[in-house]
Parts: structure tokens; C-alpha cells; sequence
């Protein structure tokens, strides 16, 4: 089986509550570590936003570098793109 690593930065909604965070960051952590394998979890925490983003100044920062099959971060970032709370997901292929 062929891997690669990879790394995610995902950016939360932080207006509704810190708990609501919480959850998003485990629930991703979850998902990430049942499809790949989790080298480092960077937890930035709430900083603002360069720029607005559905008019919303600040977000929840979380990087999560990891290593999985070719398929795995297309799914994640669909599983974000739909999920209420993900303000902005980027996987990038280190």
C-alpha cells in the first residue's frame, strides 16, 4: 500500500462556543486517525482571521500532519466542505 504524508490545516467557527469546538477538533482527530496515521497534532487555538470569513474575525486554528493512502484527503476535505463549524480545510502532500 502506497502512503504519503500529508498536512491538514483546518480553521473552526469559534461563535458557537468553545464546547462546539471541542467537538469539531475530535470529531477530525477521530476521522484522521481511523484513515491514517497521526504524526502531530498542532493546536493553535483561537486567533483572528487575516480577512473575514463569513463574517465571522476570528477562528479556532488546528494542524494535523499525518500519513494515509492517496484517497483519504480528498474525503476529508469533502467531510469538512460539508460540515457545519469548518470556516476553511487545506490537505496539503508534503
Amino acid at each position: 500500500m502506497v502512503t504519503s504524508k500529508y498536512e491538514a490545516a483546518m480553521i473552526f467557527s469559534v461563535k458557537a462556543g468553545d464546547e462546539a469546538v471541542t467537538a469539531l477538533n475530535e470529531k477530525f482527530q477521530a476521522l484522521i486517525a481511523e484513515n491514517a496515521t497521526v504524526e502531530n497534532v498542532d493546536d493553535w487555538g483561537k486567533r483572528k482571521l487575516a480577512y473575514p470569513i463569513n463574517y465571522e474575525n476570528d477562528g479556532y486554528y488546528v494542524f494535523t500532519t499525518f500519513t494515509s493512502a492517496p484517497e483519504f484527503p480528498a474525503e476529508l476535505e469533502r467531510v469538512a466542505g460539508i460540515t457545519d463549524g469548518v470556516l476553511r480545510v487545506m490537505v496539503i502532500k508534503k
